[in-house]
């Protein structure tokens, strides 16, 4: 189901398979597969102004709009929110913080939006002066002004890999949404057929950035794209041959996620807001924002631990990652909501981790009403506590050796092919089967 009309959904990609992939891409997305969870923080001038992200600026997307314009009409509101770069401030960033929450959380990898649809660059780039390093920001003179910088330099201090998410699309930019000009909605206010020069400088300004991004910014494992419909839709197709071939001469093993498109260049699938029914051919990912939207908007609704729990075990036993957004404050803290789901995550992992980390989908074994993960000779059973001392058949499996509870010395009883499932304290336990193989 839709919730926003700014999901961007292509399910032919869900059931594409890979094409010719070189064997160190081939090799990093298995590292992809093994990492199960990732946070993204979407975080820009629009937390400034507590709305949808930047979706407010297009004149299509009244949905954005319907339940609380920021400005009566949309002139006035483009017209403030461009300034809000002279008053964005977020003089708590700690970036140290964030990170330390993450690693000892359990998650395993980060995307930051460098920049989202209106065009305003969280770090210091040299392409545009619509940055947050610019002298026209309030927050230039802080010591971590280049905020991309030092969000990607905790977390890999931190052990973390890193990404980043760039949107294609780049509305304050001369090149697309042009000057004086009445764009429809989140696309280029031209058509790229009727003004190819126009493009080709919008095409360069593109591949500097992500150059910039990967060069100045890096060591990064995945370059996350998104605004979908450039490279899909209007004649919006930029040269992603030749710009993904100068970002792999920098970074030979990154991932490029041109979300929605499909094809070499979708290294892995993005499914938004949904767990997919069918698990797609390509490694996988769903995102999830633990409020209502990704960016920060006063008094949001959060989604509790235990939804996102039982989304993250389920998303894992069909052999996916689940990436959870956070969107910072205005001030540069983190709500105390999602902190507080995410610690409540971190203690779960502590002791079933061993569970989801590294594991694979187990295809040859069906449970109804349980998830389960699988690695080398050890099989794992997640189940609700509402179903403990609950008894289940597992005659489906030969030659095990023995069951017990997930991070416990208990040892679970087996009876004629059945076993009952322990008390557990958790929302979800978990127990472990091991498979005997000797015989093999």
């Amino acid at each position: 189901m839709k919730i926003r009309n700014d999901i961007e959904e292509n399910k032919a990609t869900e059931i594409e398979a890979y094409g010719e992939l070189t064997p160190v891409i081939k090799e990093k997305i298995e590292w992809f597969k093994d990492q199960k969870l990732g946070i993204i923080f979407h975080w820009g001038l629009y937390s400034e102004a507590g709305i949808v992200e930047s979706w407010q600026l297009s004149k299509e997307d009244a949905w954005a709009r319907k339940k609380g314009a920021w400005r009566e009409d949309l002139e006035t509101l483009r017209n403030d929110y461009w300034q809000l770069s002279e008053v964005f401030n977020p003089e708590k960033f700690a970036p140290k913080v964030w990170a330390d929450l993450a690693k000892k959380s359990g998650f395993n990898y980060m995307l930051f939006t460098s920049k989202h649809h209106d065009g305003f660059n969280m770090y210091d780039t040299n392409f545009s002066n619509y940055k947050i390093t610019s002298k026209h920001s309030k927050f230039h003179k802080n010591p971590q002004a280049d905020i991309l910088k030092y969000v990607n330099q905790a977390f890999r201090e931190s052990g973390l890999s890193v990404g980043t998410y760039y949107s294609k699309a780049d509305w304050h930019s001369p090149y697309y949404w042009e000057p004086n000009s009445d764009p429809i909605g989140r696309y280029a206010s031209y058509d790229p057929i009727d003004k190819p020069d126009v493009w080709q400088k919008f095409n360069q300004f593109v591949e500097n950035q992500l150059l910039e991004v990967v060069s100045n910014y890096g060591p990064i494992d995945i370059l996350w794209l998104d605004g979908g419909w450039v490279n899909r839709d209007n004649h919006e197709f930029l040269k992603m041959d030749q710009i993904v071939s100068k970002l792999r001469n920098i970074k030979p093993d990154l991932l490029v996620v041109d979300r929605t498109i499909g094809g070499e260049f979708e290294n892995y699938v993005t499914p938004e807001r949904k767990i997919p029914d069918q698990p797609p051919l390509k490694a996988w990912e769903t995102n999830i924002p633990i409020a209502k939207n990704w960016g920060y908007v006063p008094n949001d609704v959060y989604k509790s631990f235990e939804e996102i729990l039982e989304t993250f075990i389920k998303v894992v036993s069909l052999g996916g990652n689940l990436i959870l957004g956070v969107g910072p404050k205005p001030d540069g803290t983190l709500p105390e909501e999602a902190v507080s789901v995410i610690e409540k995550l971190g203690k779960w992992l502590e002791r079933y981790g061993d569970a989801i980390y590294g594991s694979r989908p187990v295809t040859d074994v069906k449970l109804a009403g349980y998830y389960l993960t699988k690695k080398d000779n050890r099989m794992f059973i997640f189940y609700e506590s509402k179903n403990a001392a609950e008894a289940i058949s597992i005659s489906q499996l030969s030659e095990i050796s023995s069951v017990s509870l997930i991070g416990s010395p208990e040892r679970v009883q087996i009876s004629d092919g059945t076993i009952i499932l322990p008390q557990i304290e958790e929302p979800f336990g978990c127990i472990e089967i091991l498979i005997d193989r000797q015989g093999e």
